[in-house]
């Protein structure tokens, strides 16, 4: 029902198997094709034979932030174990190219003023570094002025130091502060529908956000991917095709409140025109969903992500609604958020409805040149049929677009025309016609 699995606790089980069940079934003529966005917004696409390994290094807190949070870690460690290990190395030969690390014998000891206090191994040595870099400082070792090159590893040693902190501490904030996390809590239904709106039919589908907080300007981007082939024969696998919103306000904006049942109106020039119902199933295209905005809270830029298959394109269909009023305030039944009620829709396409539409509205008019058809009335004396469309037989042309309380005719030229008529004497009479009509002398 939801595009992302987890977001409704397991009460709505039965709900999920329900709508799947009222869903009907067809049957797939081709196998499925794979998606280029997959439900949750991620993009399957694999990069394969890349060259320039080395561009990812040339960035490379965007490659820390990208990697998976396994490996982000694995390398955090790593470069503190080795920072470590080699300061510890350079405080072990400090110690021991000024002899601290001597044993006391008869003939001699260490120097009375060590470099480094406390140092008598590797093991302590490895302990001071760990101390240098984390600042823990337990009090019992600590460099002396002996030693003016181990002030040196001191100073650089912290700076190295503070730069590994900052890092880590960058990208575990931003792998924490992500946008594609607040996208989690957008949802898209799992299913789009076409079905007439305002006479016209219309590709819908329902989007909704689950937390109180708003998304500020979120606009919504539809665009249908698939292969074309142009007229010198170049295949094109991948065609971007922008499509539409509905929108009032002629803009892709949308308030986020509530759920939304976002629309695009099928009509020429859009990339759905020559969409049957018994086509949908053989179509080889991909409606992608994009949802941008800016988040509440944090002030950041996110993005979420749907795309929708002919599988996923149910024809005459529409979304059912959730929304309801309880005690002064607006309710939404999610559980209801996928759901659709089948309503009555031709299985035709808008191109070949707007083709019958055409020869409807050109026949009639054709016939209405070649035959006439409709009431005449000659002035106020009563209505007349002709056989051409005029009275007596006679065909008479006039304007359609004159209105009946338009006629230039007056009252006391009807009884006049209407006794030369009767005499046999032609002369132009002014015919007033139900509906479309023509006039000629």
């Amino acid at each position: 029902m939801l595009a992302r699995k987890g977001l409704l606790p397991d009460g709505f089980l039965l709900t999920r198997l329900a709508e799947s069940a009222s869903q009907p079934s067809r049957a797939r003529t081709r196998s499925q094709r794979a998606r280029f966005i997959t439900k949750n917004g991620a993009c399957n696409v694999a990069h394969k034979n890349i060259r320039e390994q080395g561009r990812f290094l040339q960035d490379v807190f965007t490659t820390m932030v990208d990697l998976k949070w396994q490996y982000s870690l694995l390398i955090f460690t790593s470069s503190f174990l080795c920072s470590w290990m080699l300061f510890a190395m350079a405080w072990w030969l400090l110690a021991f190219a000024h002899g601290d690390l001597e044993p006391p014998g008869p003939h001699g000891g260490p120097p009375a003023v060590p470099c480094v206090t406390q140092i008598q191994s590797f093991t302590s040595a490895f302990l001071f570094s760990i101390e240098v870099q984390v600042t823990i400082g337990f009090g019992g070792r600590m460099v002396t002025e002996e030693c003016p090159l181990a002030i040196t590893v001191l100073i650089v040693q912290n700076i190295l130091g503070l730069i590994i902190n900052a890092v880590m501490l960058g990208c575990v904030f931003m792998k924490t502060a992500q946008a594609n996390r607040r996208a989690e809590t957008l949802i898209f239904s799992r299913n789009a529908v076409i079905a007439l709106r305002n006479g016209r039919p219309t590709f819908m589908f329902r989007l909704g956000d689950l937390r109180k907080s708003m998304i500020i300007s979120a606009t919504v981007q539809l665009q249908v991917i698939r292969k074309m082939v142009t007229a010198e024969g170049e295949v094109i696998p991948v065609c971007q095709l922008d499509i539409q919103v509905e929108n009032p306000l002629h803009s892709n904006g949308i308030f986020l409140m509530s759920p939304l049942v976002i629309s695009h109106t099928i009509e020429r020039g859009s990339p759905l025109y020559d969409l049957s119902a018994h086509s949908l199933a053989n179509e080889d295209l991909e409606v992608i969903v994009v949802l941008e905005g800016v988040v509440e809270t944090t002030g950041i830029t996110m993005q979420a992500r749907s795309s929708y298959t002919p599988e996923e394109i149910l024809w005459g269909r529409r979304f059912v609604s959730i929304l309801s009023e309880e005690d002064g305030r607006y309710s939404v039944d999610y559980s209801k958020f996928g759901n659709t009620a089948p309503v009555r829709m031709s299985s035709l396409s808008a191109r070949e409805l707007d083709a019958m539409r055409g020869d409807q509205e050109g026949g009639g008019a054709a016939d209405r040149k070649l035959q006439g058809w409709g009431l005449v009335r000659a002035g106020r004396g009563g209505f007349r049929r002709g056989a051409g469309g005029g009275v007596g037989g006679e065909r008479y042309d006039s304007p359609a677009s004159q209105p009946w309380d338009g006629r230039p005719e007056t009252a006391e030229e009807e009884p006049a025309a209407v006794g030369a008529e009767r005499k046999g004497q032609k002369k132009r009479v002014q015919l007033e016609v139900i509906g479309p009509r023509d006039e000629e002398e």
